[in-house]
């Protein structure tokens, strides 16, 4: 099947670049160009494309609210979403994932990375620039800081309650974190991809997250992930 993509990005030149890339796939079709994010959030809606690929920083509606408005929880006709753009700020990234984006790259990684960044997210994957990944599950599992003067308080023990996954998801869940495929995740576990595929929606339903990467952020803040 070939999936249909919305650009959205203020420049021409890229918009021009990023639709010879994509049409020259036999699996790709650029159907819309946006210049804005209120015109993008338009034509999503009318097009209803299968992925848009959008730039943070543009006139009106920026690339995060576009995000949040078509693939957030409130969506109510969720649009996949792959975040493109110049700026790498670990605000930018946590943001666009939190606002449901099923991809992050930057425009210098390539025209390589964005196909396969397309190719992921029509997947149910999640790709990120690997440029970010590392400094993104480093930042996420760094120790806060806690108030010197005040006293530390006792922790208490981990109930069964706090941690929803089996023994299995957490295995999964762990793989996921080290950045494995569904397929990846099958080769290891000597299970089928599609089998790797159901725990993971389940390990996503069960941390109420929206993609792998909220899988993975939730295996390096609660430990799980240390020392992979």
């Amino acid at each position: 099947m070939t999936t249909r993509i919305l650009i959205a990005d203020d420049q021409e030149d890229v918009r021009n670049g990023f639709r010879l890339i994509l049409d020259s796939q036999p699996d790709m079709t650029v159907v819309g160009e946006a210049a804005d994010g209120a015109t993008a959030v338009e034509l999503a809606r009318s097009l209803r494309p299968d992925l848009v690929l959008t730039d943070i920083r543009m006139p009106g509606l920026d690339g995060l609210e576009v995000t949040r408005i078509l693939a957030g929880p409130a969506a109510e006709h969720p649009v996949r979403v792959v975040v493109v753009t110049t700026f790498d700020l670990d605000d930018y990234v946590h943001t666009a994932l939190r606002n449901g984006a099923c991809g992050f790259l930057l425009k210098r990684s390539g025209p390589n990375l964005l196909i396969e960044g397309v190719r992921a997210a029509m997947a149910g994957d999640t790709l990120i620039s690997p440029q970010l990944t590392v400094r993104l599950l480093r930042s996420l599992s760094a120790p806060q800081p806690r108030p010197q003067t005040l006293p530390q308080p006792v922790p208490e023990p981990r109930t069964a309650t706090e941690d929803p996954l089996t023994a299995r998801e957490r295995e999964i869940a762990l793989l996921v974190a080290r950045g494995l495929t569904n397929a990846e995740v099958g080769a290891e576990l000597f299970i089928s991809p599609g089998t790797a595929k159901t725990h993971v929606a389940n390990i996503q339903a069960k941390l109420a997250v929206r993609n792998r990467v909220g899988i993975a952020a939730w295996a390096w803040e609660t430990g799980l992930a240390h020392g992979t």
